[in-house]
């Protein structure tokens, strides 16, 4: 019992399980009717939702402009949380006619034993209906959401391969936005089962069937699904030539754009398994900061945003350049950049030792992250930093002295990592191998040198890029359009009308000279 007025009341002896705010009695549990009540308000309130997220696609296919889709697909996000078979049943006995042709399928999915839906066994074959079949998609994806949120792995398994099978046998441009979402789930589902190899080859014909189409949001789902098949088996052979043989869509959505960025750094992070040449360690850098910058704000993108962010950092570290401190301030990175944190101090000091404790110490997280290998490569980077701490703080010194500060194992190797060092350009200065020292020549001002220009240049580079792609995400409402070409179709038959008369000019102007 309590009060909001600091008065103790009691209870009446005879009320179980209840309390009083202000005189008023409450009931801590409901009645049973009320919990029904609610419940079916909680129904109605989510059917129509979704009645009015299909009256979006119902305009979407009416007026061919996908933003209405797209739209549906948005609020279906806010609806995901709220779905469940009661929902899922309801909107379906409202929605579907007893003749669409994917009812039946849908039914054993949808069916509670308490709220079943009455619909007539149908054929395989797809039959003319009175609902669009983006309707019926879209019920089908509403239901893979709820499978793959319950854990109910075989029947979305199932599901999927039915829906991608009915999307494929009715061929209709309409439906490419649904049909992005379902390839993901598609290839969601068979992950979670192990079974990535079996629809490979369905997704690469579904691949050059989104680029003849010219089918943006498929075909940029469909290539980050068949980047990650390959990566997921280390295939990165075969990535590198699915990559080099096709296009990204430029009209591809954000976070589409930060898969693809994200896979591509996955690629080129690896390359050297393939091919046995140096790395491009700048270009994958680039890729994956493209990735972080077109990945969503959220708590809710937090383990993408740090597998990206794990990766950019030791790829930033073998570039030769130190991670800014603020980036393992973020909250939803703190904890897992924590070993990462002690990579980086060891690389930006140059402490050798350092490095190998923390190597040691995380090996297992290093492992489950599969940057490991990456993190083997970065030892050279250390040794290069603490050569160029070491030139920095001494004119002259002597090759055992370096050997001892660095825990090289003898001299001979203290000379070899200068001598590299000093052909890479990563220090200027010369050894005496008679004396046994290294001599660092006098410090040249930056300002006297191109790398004030570089920076310059890659500044403007970027600022060009991103002006670029926004002039190319402009948009324009269809009926603007529409009387922008009318408007330019009646220029051009002014244009005409004034040409004619001119040469009618022209022809009387000859007829009085002749």
């Amino acid at each position: 019992m309590s009060t909001t007025t600091g008065t103790t009341i009691a209870a009446p002896p005879a009320v179980t399980d209840q309390f009083i705010i202000a005189g008023t009695l409450i009931a801590t549990a409901p009645p049973p009717i009320q919990n029904i009540l609610i419940s079916q308000a909680h129904t109605q309130k989510n059917n129509l939702e979704i009645k009015q997220n299909v009256a979006l696609l119902e305009r979407s296919v009416i007026s061919a402009e996908p933003r209405f889709a797209v739209r549906a697909l948005r609020a279906s996000a806010i609806l995901r949380s709220k779905l469940s078979l009661a929902v899922l049943a309801k909107a379906a006995a409202t929605i579907l006619p007893k003749d669409a042709a994917f009812t039946g399928k849908l039914s054993k999915y949808f069916s509670t034993g308490e709220m079943d839906v009455d619909v007539p066994a149908v054929s395989t074959e797809v039959k003319q209906s009175s609902a669009a079949p983006e309707v019926e998609i879209y019920l089908g994806f509403l239901i893979l959401v709820f499978l793959h949120d319950s854990g109910a792995n075989a029947e979305g398994l199932a599901l999927s391969s039915e829906l991608v099978d009915y999307i494929q046998q009715l061929n209709r441009r309409t439906l490419d936005q649904l049909a992005a979402k379902i390839y993901f789930y598609y290839e969601r589902f068979f992950e979670l089962a192990n079974r990535l190899t079996d629809i490979r080859p369905k997704l690469l014909a579904a691949q050059r069937t989104a680029s003849l189409r010219h089918d943006d949001e498929t075909q940029a789902v469909l290539l980050n699904l068949l980047l990650r098949n390959y990566i997921h088996f280390n295939l990165y052979d075969q990535a590198d030539k699915l990559v080099s043989k096709t296009a990204f869509p430029e009209n591809a959505g954000n976070s589409q754009s930060a898969r693809y960025f994200y896979y591509l750094g996955e690629r080129q992070k690896e390359e050297s398994r393939i091919k046995a040449i140096q790395l491009d360690y700048t270009a994958s850098h680039r890729d994956l900061i493209q990735a972080i910058r077109k990945a969503p704000k959220n708590p809710k993108s937090a383990g993408f945003q740090q597998a990206v962010h794990k990766l950019a950092i030791i790829v930033q570290l073998l570039t030769g350049e130190i991670p800014e401190r603020s980036v393992f301030r973020e909250p939803f990175l703190r904890e897992a950049l924590v070993p990462y944190l002690s990579i980086t101090q060891a690389v930006r000091i140059g402490d050798l030792g350092k490095f190998q404790n923390t190597l040691t110490k995380y090996i297992t997280t290093f492992r489950v992250d599969k940057t490991y290998t990456l993190i083997l490569r970065l030892r050279h980077n250390v040794i290069k930093t603490g050569i160029r701490m070491i030139s920095l703080a001494y004119s002259k010194i002597s090759l055992k002295d370096i050997c001892l500060k660095l825990q090289l194992d003898s001299e001979e190797d203290a000379e070899y990592i200068v001598g590299k060092a000093i052909r890479d350009g990563v220090i200027d200065a010369i050894i005496e191998h008679e004396h046994g020292f290294m001599k660092s020549k006098e410090i040249v001002d930056i300002y006297s040198t191109n790398e004030p220009q570089n920076a310059f240049h890659n500044r403007i580079t970027f600022c060009l890029n991103l002006h670029n792609e926004s002039v190319k995400a402009l948009r324009f409402p269809y009926s603007q359009r529409k009387e922008t070409s009318l408007i330019d179709t009646m220029r051009e038959e002014e244009r005409l009308i004034a040409g004619e008369l001119a040469e009618a000019d022209l022809d009387n102007d000859d007829m009085g000279e002749f």
